[in-house]
């Protein structure tokens, strides 16, 4: 049963509409695995002689203190990117296999996942490193055990908390809080966490309670999964109550104002969509990292203009990209109509635009952390209107992911929202801003890198028609693979 279940993974994924695309992506992420590895590795082997020259205390004692920041990351990092276990049941219901052997096969994809996998890569060669410097075989052996236990209890934690939200933001504020407490010295949480670290290396056969924890966690897991697997639970699409809103000032727009008013009931009405809104609004304050010198090691010019890009483009990125994913549960109706592609992308182009606008007013309070700062948020609003606006709706043209507007399962979602894929085509809207910056500030002067990225927006705002003209000829190009992919399920 094993085999038949990878043999219909393997089929899966070769016959996936958007595979050309995805086998690319999966090549980069191959790479950036191999990059972590070699990383992983090189970390566990020079950890221990790197805090041993430090002379901070036992290696073994301070990898202990912050493993609590490890885990809290592990978890996070988990969170925004690891996908859920996701098997296409509807088929497999009317056949005579056990619901059993669906749920564990699922559960089984995350267990040998590469986010299980990674920490081996540190922990293995850090572990022989201490048996060399001549640790107790048992005790590190133990210990080693332990925290591979909670690094598997990290990953059903985080399949059990994928559909709870509060859980989640609950945890992540306490551990955000926990940081700056250490980080203004209010208060040490390692204090009260490494002495249970220490116990599994102290007393070795303790690390049995947290394999017990971990088998506890599957059990849960596989509960939850079992349950929810019938057709009239959850596979039902949910009934909601229509509202309706007063919204004809938008007529005099003619069809653009038709689409303002779609998109606006869109994002008032779902709740996939309003978690886009609040993961934007929340990006106003991710510059307060770099201007007030919390994080020392993107204390640098360049990173004031990723900032400036991140504060004022947060909608930008959690909505445009998934243009027009969000519109795939009604898309082929509308390619139907008769509809012009000008208009369709214009709305989405005003939209993101005056989203880009209100961030930048919103945030004007950085002027307190002096000119330099204000000016990498005028300048990133800048180039966010005149080249990323552009970028986000021709890189949506490729990301034919369909959107279940209902779902809101996390601020940056599952497979529908942030992941790798997104992540890699995010990258090339914030390293060449970084670039233009660059040249202006080394070659004349700091102000000089900002007047350049500012530039480079307003050539973008000025060459609009000719650049939309492109991306309309991209999607239409790429119309019936998009339709295609949205009737995949």
């Amino acid at each position: 049963m094993l085999k038949h279940f990878i043999g219909l993974q393997w089929k899966s994924f070769f016959r996936s509409a958007t595979f050309k695309t995805e086998i690319w992506f999966k090549i980069l992420m191959a790479l950036g695995a191999l990059y972590f590895i070699v990383v992983f590795l090189a970390m566990g082997v020079g950890a221990y002689f790197i805090i041993e020259d430090m002379e901070i205390g036992d290696p073994l004692r301070v990898v202990n203190q912050f493993m609590i920041y490890y885990l809290a990351f592990d978890l996070v990092f988990r969170y925004m990117l690891q996908k859920m276990p996701v098997t296409n049941i509807k088929p497999l219901l009317y056949l005579p296999i056990n619901k059993n052997k669906v749920v564990n096969f699922s559960l089984g994809k995350t267990v040998i996942s590469f986010f299980n996998i990674a920490h081996a890569f540190f922990f293995v060669p850090f572990s022989i490193v201490l048996l060399i410097q001549g640790y107790p075989p048992a005790q590190v052996i133990g210990w080693h055990l332990a925290l591979m236990a909670i690094f598997y209890c990290n990953n059903f934690i985080n399949v059990m908390v994928n559909n709870q939200n509060t859980v989640f933001y609950v945890l992540a504020v306490l551990f955000i809080v926990a940081g700056a407490s250490q980080y203004y010295q209010w208060f040490d949480i390692t204090a009260h966490t490494q002495p249970i670290f220490d116990f599994f290396y102290d007393i070795p056969w303790t690390a049995i309670i947290p394999w017990a924890v971990l088998v506890g966690l599957y059990y849960g897991a596989f509960a939850y999964f079992k349950k929810h697997m019938y057709l009239d639970g959850g596979l039902a699409k949910k009934q909601t109550e229509a509202k309706t809103e007063n919204l004809e000032w938008l007529d005099r727009f003619g069809n653009l104002g038709t689409f303002l008013k779609n998109d606006i009931k869109l994002i008032k009405r779902n709740k996939r969509s309003r978690s886009a809104v609040i993961a934007g609004a929340f990006f106003i304050f991710y510059g307060l990292l770099f201007f007030t010198g919390a994080l020392e090691v993107y204390d640098g010019p360049f990173w004031k203009i990723f900032a400036g890009i991140f504060v004022t483009g947060g909608f930008l990125f959690s909505f445009g990209q998934y243009v027009p994913s969000w519109d795939s549960s009604y898309y082929p109706l509308m390619m139907s109509q008769n509809i012009k592609y000008r208009e369709y992308l214009s709305s989405k182009w005003y939209l993101v635009i005056i989203a880009t606008i209100i961030s930048t007013i919103l945030a004007t309070f950085y002027i307190y952390f002096g000119w330099e700062a204000y000016a990498a948020v005028l300048v990133g609003a800048i180039y966010n209107i005149g080249i990323n606006s552009y970028l986000v709706l021709w890189g949506g043209a490729y990301v034919k992911t369909p959107i279940d507007l209902t779902s809101n399962k996390k601020a940056f979602g599952d497979k529908q929202a942030f992941n790798a894929k997104t992540l890699l085509l995010t990258l090339p809207k914030l390293v060449l801003p970084i670039g233009i910056y660059a040249i202006g500030h080394f070659l004349i002067n700091p102000m000089a890198g900002y007047i350049f990225v500012a530039v480079f927006g307003i050539l973008g705002f000025a060459f609009k028609n000719k650049v939309f003209t492109m991306i309309e000829g991209i999607y239409k190009k790429e119309k019936y693979k998009t339709l295609q992919a949205y009737k995949q399920k």
